[in-house]
């Protein structure tokens, strides 16, 4: 099939069953003509539709297996060139959303890829998991799948590991094993992007617990058809109005729980199978942590880049760029902007082989960003609010644009450089960045991407290697000239 078409995408999400739960509501027919998706689902067929322009070439490369033109995210970099087309493309998905889409099917290929390269950590005596992974990535990019993945146990009781839980079947875990495959009881969360094809169920948190835990710690693949699979959703925040809420509106990925009733997963789907010691090593030992961060540094410049922008423009428009202190939060932004691109610039300056084979960006500057992004962030909607004040609560619905107020809103919003209604559009977005749900969810998200700041910071701590300072230290105090 190679890279596909939006058309493809929206037809293939409409005619795939999946058991989707909105509120009271178990979806049937038409996903991408649901008020809570359809937003979503456009803005997904566009970026697919990107791979086919004339002149977007570097969308796309030529398929190893099959010749065909498949996405640039599954590119196995062996050069520097391939390396600089895989962050060319993530780039232009990433633009298209400001880097408000967080789950772009770019992400979870790069893990992917990553864990293909390194198939050979999943061996395993027995049974091929090492061909499962190499045949899973052939086939999500010969036909350019989109994935979703969940990765966290339930938020039950966090004082405990999941098997002491008050029933030991809330976190997702093995049930039995049988010629047939491996069933699954449980839940995990959180899954974004439930109008995804497939859903990749992978270990984030360390198996601490002892042989009681043991069966929570496995990782599979399912196709989101898969009998007993459910996705319990969230409240949308998607809006028809693109005026009101021109980014919640096209870019509300939606995150949802879920649930496995006694799901079974095929053994050519299985990729870690009650192994501890697997579980807690699979994102480091392959470098799939490497090039998801990539991805992410890769949107994180360009979220950064959109924010600056829209402060600039607010600042401007109301003739409040003069003043020291709006000059200073945007300076803030514009160095965010510039010191991720500094740590994207490092990581692939200083990119490496690894053990597969694989040329993979410096972790270092990687690992560094994705720990300063969660402590910077959160800045942005500050700033925001603080530039538009009270300019961004005074903004009425786009229906008064229709009615004898029009005349009004042109005269008392008018800004220095903007009319009325495109004064009003520009607060619309900030707030929608900043203030609406669409912008709650965005920071809580951003916070906590990675994990715990705090707990990923201890991590950075402990494998930052401090000795070549130390011994700098110590060499002066010891310098007897």
């Amino acid at each position: 099939m190679g890279a596909r078409s939006g058309k493809d995408f929206l037809a293939r999400l409409d005619s795939t069953p999946r058991e989707i739960w909105y509120g009271d509501t178990k979806l049937t027919g038409s996903v991408s003509g649901h008020p809570a998706f359809k937003g979503v689902a456009r803005s997904i067929a566009a970026l697919y539709e990107m791979q086919l322009k004339p002149g977007m070439e570097f969308m796309t490369y030529a398929s190893p297996k099959s010749g065909d033109r498949v996405g640039a995210s599954y590119i196995q970099p062996k050069t520097r060139e391939e390396l600089v087309q895989r962050t060319r493309m993530m780039r232009a998905w990433a633009e298209y959303s400001g880097g408000f889409m967080g789950r772009t099917a770019d992400y979870l290929n790069s893990s992917l890829m990553a864990m293909a390269a390194a198939n050979e950590f999943f061996g395993h005596e027995g049974r091929d998991y090492a061909g499962n992974v190499q045949s899973y990535y052939e086939y999500v990019r010969e036909n350019d799948l989109v994935l979703t993945h969940t990765l966290i146990n339930p938020q039950t009781n966090r004082s405990v590991g999941p098997s002491k839980q008050t029933d030991p079947f809330i976190a997702a875990r093995v049930v039995e094993k049988s010629s047939e495959g491996v069933t699954i009881r449980g839940a995990r969360m959180l899954a974004t992007l439930p109008i995804a094809d497939e859903i990749m169920v992978f270990p984030s948190t360390v198996i601490r617990s002892g042989q009681d835990d043991i069966p929570y710690s496995i990782a599979f693949s399912l196709p989101v058809s898969a009998k007993g699979l459910k996705f319990i959703c969230r409240e949308s925040f998607s809006d028809d109005s693109g005026y009101d809420h021109p980014l919640a509106s096209r870019f509300d990925e939606q995150d949802a729980v879920v649930v496995f009733d006694d799901v079974v997963v095929p053994w050519e789907r299985v990729f870690i199978l009650e192994d501890p010691e697997k579980a807690n090593r699979v994102n480091e030992a392959t470098d799939a942590v490497v090039f998801m961060a990539h991805q992410a540094i890769v949107r994180e410049c360009v979220k950064a880049e959109f924010i600056a922008g829209v402060l600039t423009m607010i600042a401007e428009t109301i003739g409040a760029d003069q003043f020291p202190q709006v000059q200073e939060k945007i300076a803030d932004v514009l160095l965010t902007a510039e010191t991720m691109k500094a740590f994207l610039a490092a990581s692939e300056a200083n990119a490496k082989v690894n053990r597969w084979g694989i040329l993979t960006p410096d972790y270092v500057p990687i690992n560094s960003a994705r720990n300063l992004w969660p402590r910077v962030a959160p800045s942005f909607s500050a700033a925001i609010k603080q530039i538009g004040a009270s300019g961004l609560m005074a903004i009425p619905p786009e229906e008064i644009l229709n009615s004898p107020a029009r005349a009004d809103v042109e005269k008392y919003y008018q800004a220095k450089l903007l009319g009325g209604e495109e004064r009003v559009g520009l607060f619309k977005l900030a707030w929608d960045a900043a203030g609406s749900s669409f912008g709650g969810r965005q920071d809580l998200y951003e916070r906590f991407f990675f994990g715990d700041p705090v707990r990923m910071a201890s991590a950075y701590y402990s494998w930052y290697n401090k000795e070549p300072y130390k011994e700098r230290v110590k060499e002066l105090l010891h310098r007897k000239d």
